[in-house]
């Protein structure tokens, strides 16, 4: 039986049993998206639309690795109608992959493509609307009269792609809402729903179907918050249940991008929203569909976990971010970040050495301790204590039953079971820990939770983890428990890529709704210390970097880099690369590196500053949506964009650490 959830907050089956969304069947050539068939993996060209080979090429390569859909933009009527000679070449050489053509601010290349291609992609914000980023009042009149417009603009398309029998998906990207959504909804998952309702309402008026939906985001808490909002007011309009394609934009690159994705992507895949998915990164697009694979192929024996206890009214707003309320103990809790935890109790012996592996450092010649930006704030230790004087600002963690044995406790806390701490004699005055289960919400345990100077360590053993975490936390909103919560989650890493999707995952999914006061990925025992550290490594930056994709902690400076497509006025690998080596120091900076004008300024909108391709080669460079310089020459467009983070005082002079 499913728990029943109110219809203002309804965006999924259940909160606590796996069960995937059922939405209309879509059929884009011979790919079926929704209904009862598997999620589709898909991604976009990066080769320019006129290069026909190195197009076609390209797109073998991508369904060689995977991918099932391949999107290719068409920013104009020459790229449109070389979609034909793609498609043309492609079907000689025995390859039936539908494609898609992605159209952005050119109606006339949509109508032309959706007589060629077996689906096509529009941005609602920039179709047949305008994003000037001017403030504009709309009386209830001038609204409708844009609205009337956007019909008059958009019919044609809807009815070819009727006839042709050519599939449509309507995307709201985050950065591009039009002004006029801006002016009357803002900057909120809401103007994104109604961005994309818009146009759907004209498509049921032309009783045209065949659509996917998709609420895009370089955030992804925004994004997550937007596709459950979506949700709630198809169900709530008695609009059909029509496809999600999920994806969070300008993910960027290597693990940050994996990270960012999984946060995004794997929170609606846990509940089971999502029928076709593309993960964003700024690699070669042959890279992307595997990733999307792993986190896709995760839900397939999802339907039989152990049972989850039932809640039957979410007591938390699943539209809108709000941080759970904890109260301080120490320094975890309230309005502190986020802590991290790191796991080193899988050690036989903790040396001075060893603590290189979670961000701290000893240098031995001035003798004093120094951290990088992801230096753990905690490290347990386990049924051992570490032998040496720890750093300022570092703590232990100690099992009771040898933290109770220790002469000296000063920085070093208890860690209790629960039959531990009914029995204890003694705790510590500041701060203690008890590792509980999800499944541990009984009344004598939520009792023991009102102590003032206790954290909870909370795990599960649930294959259906995310959901089995956040039904604890549910738990303790609902009893209105303010107790601090640090998640624990135990991998074993075969594959490092899979590693870093299930883990942010898991974690993200929770941060995304305010839950969760810190993180402790736990190590697990390897042959050899060296592979151990480099576990326990992998794992502490995995923490951190899963906290900054959530926006719950920034430790790095976060790159908001799109995916290189044909659009692309310059090498996005190689220039990201180049930035991220002269900026990767600016603690909490956000850079926007974007190719084109379509994907910038306004899927950057999150950023502080931007790099955005003008022409070939030249730049504009932005500080937030203000032009500060036109028409750089690329050759020097970093060094001005370092002079701007300059004048606004946010630049820094990188340090050596050593390591």
């Amino acid at each position: 039986m499913e728990p029943t959830i109110s219809l203002a907050k309804k965006y999924c089956n259940s909160l606590v049993s796996y069960s995937r969304r059922k939405t209309i069947p879509v059929r884009v050539g011979e790919v079926i998206i929704g209904g009862d068939n598997p999620i589709v993996i898909q991604s976009m060209t990066t080769v320019d639309t006129m290069d026909t080979q190195g197009s076609v090429e390209q797109v073998l390569r991508m369904v060689e690795a995977g991918c099932e859909l391949v999107r290719i933009t068409a920013p104009s009527l020459k790229e449109a109608e070389n979609l034909r000679n793609i498609k043309k070449e492609l079907r000689k050489r025995g390859c039936h992959v539908p494609l898609v053509a992605d159209i952005h601010f050119t109606p006339n290349a949509a109508e032309l493509a959706a007589q060629i291609v077996e689906k096509v992609r529009i941005n609602p914000g920039n179709y047949a609307d305008k994003k000037r980023f001017e403030s504009i009042e709309y009386t209830d009149e001038t609204y409708q009269a844009e609205l009337d417009r956007i019909r008059e603009r958009f019919t044609p398309l809807v009815e070819l792609c009727k006839k042709h029998g050519t599939a449509m998906r309507i995307g709201t990207n985050h950065g591009s809402l039009s002004d006029r959504i801006m002016s009357r909804y803002g900057d909120t998952a809401l103007g994104m729903v109604e961005s994309a309702l818009e146009f759907l309402r004209i498509c049921e008026d032309l009783n045209f179907d065949q659509i996917v939906l998709s609420m895009k985001s370089s955030n992804a808490q925004v994004m997550v918050e937007a596709y459950r909002l979506l949700v709630q007011k198809l169900d709530e309009e008695g609009l059909k249940p029509y496809p999600l394609h999920l994806g969070v934009t300008e993910a960027g690159e290597a693990e940050d991008g994996r990270i960012k994705s999984a946060v995004g992507i794997g929170t609606l895949l846990e509940d089971g929203l999502g029928d076709t998915v593309r993960v964003s990164l700024t690699e070669e697009p042959e890279f992307e569909a595997p990733v999307a694979r792993k986190l896709v192929d995760r839900y397939r024996d999802r339907k039989d976990h152990r049972p989850i206890p039932e809640i039957n009214e979410s007591p938390i707003d699943p539209f809108l971010y709000h941080k759970r309320s904890s109260r301080e103990v120490l320094n975890i809790g309230d309005v502190n970040v986020p802590r991290v935890i790191a796991d080193m109790s899988s050690l036989n012996t903790i040396e001075v050495k060893d603590l290189k592996s979670v961000g701290h450092f000893y240098l031995p010649e001035p003798d004093k301790w120094t951290m990088n930006d992801q230096g753990a704030d905690y490290i347990y230790s386990g049924n051992k204590s570490i032998p040496f004087m720890l750093p300022n600002g570092l703590k232990e963690l100690v099992d009771y039953p040898v933290w109770k044995q220790l002469t000296d406790k000063k920085g070093r806390f208890p860690v209790y079971n629960l039959q531990q701490l009914a029995q204890a004699e003694d705790c510590d005055d500041q701060l203690n820990f008890i590792r509980l289960n999800a499944s541990d919400i009984d009344e004598d345990t939520m009792m023991i939770l009102e102590a003032d100077n206790l954290v909870v360590l909370l795990e599960t053993d649930n294959t259906h983890a995310m959901p089995a975490l956040r039904r604890f936390f549910f738990e303790l909103v609902r009893r209105k428990l303010n107790i601090p919560v640090v998640v624990i989650r135990n991998f074993e890493v075969s594959d490092a890529e899979a590693f870093l999707i299930h883990a942010s995952t898991d974690i993200g999914g929770l941060l995304v709704d305010g839950f969760g006061d810190g993180v402790m990925l736990t190590s697990t025992p390897q042959s050899n210390k060296e592979d151990q550290l480099s576990d326990i490594k992998l794992k502490n930056t995995t923490a951190f970097g899963i906290l900054q994709a959530a926006r719950t902690r920034m430790t790095k400076t976060e790159y908001i880099s799109c995916p290189s497509c044909g659009r692309t006025l310059f090498d996005l690998q190689e220039t990201t690369a180049m930035i991220r080596k002269r900026t990767d120091h600016l603690k909490g900076v956000k850079i926007g590196i974007m190719g084109c004008i379509v994907n910038g300024p306004g899927e950057m909108a999150d950023a502080d500053y931007g790099y955005v391709g003008s022409g070939k080669g030249k730049i504009t460079l932005y500080k937030g949506q203000e032009v500060m310089k036109r028409g750089v020459p690329s050759e020097q467009a970093v060094d001005e964009l370092i002079e701007i983070i300059r004048a606004d005082g946010k630049w820094i002079e990188p340090k050596a650490v050593e390591v």
